[in-house]
């Protein structure tokens, strides 16, 4: 296992929040220092590693150990720019209000696999974010898309993907399909 400086307890919490937490616990560590991220949800491997390759901070890996992730990411360099450009975003209900209406969307559902399979809204096009990077020209660069996860951090990080791949028009729906109370499959 990697020896890690600072270890991070985020079991039992479900996206966005060992992201957030990270995020908060990075800004302890010197660069170069390695952050373990102990976590059970899931999707929390694909959300670490596209966070980041985000932020400038290096993904060492993940250890299995039971029911529990040991994530291990590297500090990056202080000075790598954490502003990132920024997406546009639609509150749930004024998405809600355009899916109602029938209208022709683009979605796309980032969530894991099980997730999805769950519940999602009909017509969407479902591609988990760690897949994102390779699989967007699936989707057309010049369409208008709405991206949507369970809470709007993963869509979020998809849609930033997206942008440095050439997509121009991505809208992500805050806060996701945590709060979703319209049709599903």
């Amino acid at each position: 296992m990697v020896k890690a400086n600072i270890v991070l307890n985020a079991k039992g919490l479900a996206c966005p929040m060992p992201i957030v937490k990270t995020k908060k616990k990075m800004k302890d560590l010197k660069a170069g220092e390695v952050l373990e991220i102990q976590a059970t949800d899931k999707g929390s491997t694909a959300d670490l590693q596209a966070w980041a390759k985000s932020t400038g901070h290096e993904y060492l890996g993940t250890e299995a150990e039971g029911e529990i992730l040991h994530h291990f990411l590297r500090k990056g360099e202080e000075n790598f720019s954490d502003s990132v450009p920024a997406i546009l975003e639609i509150s749930l209900e004024a998405f809600k209000q355009k899916v109602e209406s029938d209208e022709p969307l683009n979605i796309l559902d980032v969530r894991e696999v099980e997730e999805y399979e769950e519940a999602h809204i009909p017509g969407v096009v479902h591609i988990p974010l760690g897949e994102v990077e390779k699989r967007s020209n699936e989707l057309n660069k010049d369409d208008e898309i709405y991206i949507i996860c369970h809470s709007g951090r993963r869509s979020e990080m998809a849609a930033q993907t997206m942008k440095k791949q050439g997509f121009k028009r991505l809208i992500n729906v805050v806060p996701g399909m945590r709060d979703w109370t319209g049709k599903i499959e």
